[in-house]
């Protein structure tokens, strides 16, 4: 996992009234949510999205990874809280890059296999592995807790996110991943999973502890 904080300005205000509309109305996210926004009209009124872009680019290149993002899937991304999950069922190929847009509103990104907490705050950059276990939740709590996401406070993040290919060198290296694919399992399967100790393995979503799936109980 790889992290900064960079200097990007903050969104129009009209476009932050219309991430709290779409987030409250369309979307109506209950605690643990993470779902889409959408990106094309958010850029029409978004003259700084290339300057966010370009700051999350050049920040990239001091890490030593080669210029991606301009090939990579980007998505703009809305989450209120998070719950314990991990990612590589659906982009077991990928890393995902991402840069948070909101004010500092006391949540964390936590990511209790290596202990690392992440205050989230506009500019906040983290390029982590898909398989890697991670919720968002409030900084004074130890664990995800709906409670901590009550309707009267605004706690919801946005954020670009990027899908980076996973096997380019450079990334692998740089979030020091270390491949342990079961060849001969893999070709049975018709889509991407997490094993563990030779099954199937979920993450608790309160917890994010490793558990075994429940087919595999």
């Amino acid at each position: 996992m790889l992290s900064g904080l960079l200097d990007v300005p903050a969104p129009p205000a009209r476009l932050i009234a219309d991430w709290q509309r779409e987030t409250s109305l369309r979307l109506g996210l209950e605690p643990g949510d993470v779902e889409a926004l959408p990106l094309a009209r958010a850029r029409a009124c978004w003259p700084d999205y290339r300057l966010c872009v370009q700051a999350v680019s050049d920040w990239t290149r001091t890490l030593g990874l080669p210029a991606l993002l301009a090939d990579c899937e980007v998505a703009l991304m809305a989450c209120r809280g998070a719950k314990y999950h991990h990612d590589a069922a659906q982009y077991g190929a990928a890393a995902f890059c991402n840069l948070f847009l909101s004010e500092d509103r006391g949540l964390d990104l936590h990511f209790p296999a290596t202990g690392h907490r992440i205050p989230l705050a506009r500019g906040t950059a983290v390029v982590f592995d898909t398989g890697q276990p991670h919720a968002v939740i409030a900084r004074r709590s130890g664990s995800f807790e709906a409670a901590d996401f009550p309707p009267d406070q605004d706690r919801t993040q946005v954020f670009l996110t990027w899908e980076l290919p996973i096997e380019e060198a450079d990334l692998s290296r740089a979030l020091r991943i270390a491949f342990d694919t079961d060849a001969a399992t893999a070709l049975l399967l018709d889509q991407e999973q997490v094993w563990r100790n030779g099954a199937p393995a979920s993450v608790c979503p309160e917890s994010g502890l490793w558990c075994l799936s429940l087919e595999a109980a």
